[in-house]
């Protein structure tokens, strides 16, 4: 089954957290991540308001966290950490 990679995001460290984005750009494609939603028109209806909503499909839940765990994704969430207030989950997608 497919599953999607969910961030809620408040950034705060612009700079810092470009540097994140451009190197997880890469990265998440490369772990067959596809872009679904990137920071686009969003109305936040519950829960902590976070500006920046990011949703990718992986071929799978296992994929999907292998792609977290790889150095070159840790190498990019060094640049986010402390640069902004983030949630991510994983999540399987019911089949269609």
């Amino acid at each position: 089954m497919t599953a999607l990679w969910i961030a809620h995001v408040k950034v705060t460290d612009p700079e810092a957290y470009g540097r994140y984005a451009r190197i997880a750009s890469e990265v998440i494609p490369a772990h067959g991540g596809v872009w679904l939603a990137r920071g686009g028109a969003y109305v936040q209806l519950e829960g902590a308001e976070r500006s920046r909503q990011v949703v990718a499909r992986f071929p799978s839940l296992a994929a999907a966290e292998a792609c977290y765990r790889s150095p070159e994704y840790q190498a990019a969430l060094d640049h986010a950490r402390g640069a902004a207030e983030r949630e991510l989950v994983l999540v399987e997608e019911l089949p269609a």
